[in-house]
């Protein structure tokens, strides 16, 4: 079963050349050297492109040259005609079509609220084909990728949207939390400083609490390089005890702040008592089996000033503040 991006962007290449040597867009003859393609595709990236449950899954309602086409239209709307050129309005969506679009993307809204992040996705996609110039269509879309821990493809929708309408600021948020998953901090701050400028007044404090996180992160890492702690492999692969290439544990997380055995006096409780805690045990699951959200949390700057507050016999900090973090909000 595809469960990276890649995979499955692996499976829909391998239906697009399956179909195209199907319904004679190509010659006979080459048939065979299609199949050896499909052969070499599936092998390199491990899928089967012949389990139809799973191309199903990688594709949606959509096959490649559809998607590729919502592509095509949306490079078109966002790029000015060259003089004599046609009619940008011509290739402009019906006020039927636009309905049509709006209507899908309430029913994207509504399966993002019982987190049904495929589905949502695949309404924002119907309503992308109809309607391919629209920033909330992709923002949307952005916002649902996310949830789905599908950074690189919300950072791509997101990037799309602020192109089209750089005043929708919800899209530069959620391009700000895009790069920040994907380890681009200062593109974050970017993005969020954006959205303030955008935004007017100072900006939100949720924009303004993403712009700080992000900003916490670069100065951290200044930093860092600067006093040479990039050179040190425990660093930067999770801590003490890890070894290069090593992917950081509950064990690592508990060490940042002297935990993970039976607790020391004023410092952070043991870690069973941690886990006593419905909300952390379920956060706890999560993270066990996405190794890519452990990296990530272990590098978050809040969990580092949480770190450095124990360490220094500081108290626990307020939960609430932060789950604000959006990086950490979203698990």
């Amino acid at each position: 079963m595809a469960t990276t991006s890649k995979q499955r962007l692996a499976l829909a290449i391998c239906d697009f050349l399956s179909t195209s040597a199907s319904d004679g867009s190509l010659q006979a003859e080459d048939k065979d050297s299609i199949e050896v393609a499909i052969n070499c595709i599936s092998e390199v990236f491990g899928v089967d492109p012949s389990n139809k449950t799973a191309v199903s899954e990688a594709l949606g309602s959509q096959n490649l040259l559809q998607i590729y086409s919502v592509y095509e239209k949306l490079k078109s709307t966002s790029t000015p005609k060259a003089a004599g050129g046609a009619d940008a309005s011509s290739a402009a969506p019906t006020e039927e079509q636009k309905k049509q679009a709006e209507a899908l993307k309430s029913k994207g809204n509504a399966a993002m609220a019982q987190k049904d992040y495929p589905t949502a996705i695949d309404f924002y996609t119907q309503a992308l084909a109809i309607n391919p110039g629209n920033a909330v269509f992709l923002s949307n879309r952005a916002a649902a990728h996310s949830a789905a821990r599908d950074h690189a493809s919300a950072k791509a929708d997101a990037e799309a949207a602020v192109a089209i309408d750089p005043k929708y600021t919800k899209a530069w948020s959620r391009l700000g939390l895009a790069r920040f998953a994907l380890g681009d901090a200062k593109g974050s701050m970017e993005a969020y400083k954006k959205g303030i400028e955008y935004e007017g007044n100072g900006g939100s404090d949720a924009m303004k609490k993403g712009y700080e996180t992000a900003k916490r992160r670069v100065d951290e890492l200044a930093s860092e390089e600067a006093s040479g702690a990039w050179d040190a492999p425990a660093t930067r692969d999770g801590g003490a005890g890890a070894g290069a290439g090593a992917t950081p544990s509950l064990g690592d997380l508990a060490g940042m702040f002297g935990g993970g055995g039976r607790g020391g006096g004023g410092g952070m409780p043991d870690l069973s008592s941690i886990m006593s805690n419905p909300m952390f045990a379920s956060m706890a699951q999560n993270l066990m089996s996405n190794p890519d959200m452990m990296a990530n949390l272990m590098s978050n700057p809040r969990l580092r000033e949480m770190a450095n507050q124990f360490g220094s016999g500081g108290g626990m900090p307020d939960i609430g503040s932060l789950m604000s973090d959006p990086n950490i909000a979203e698990m």
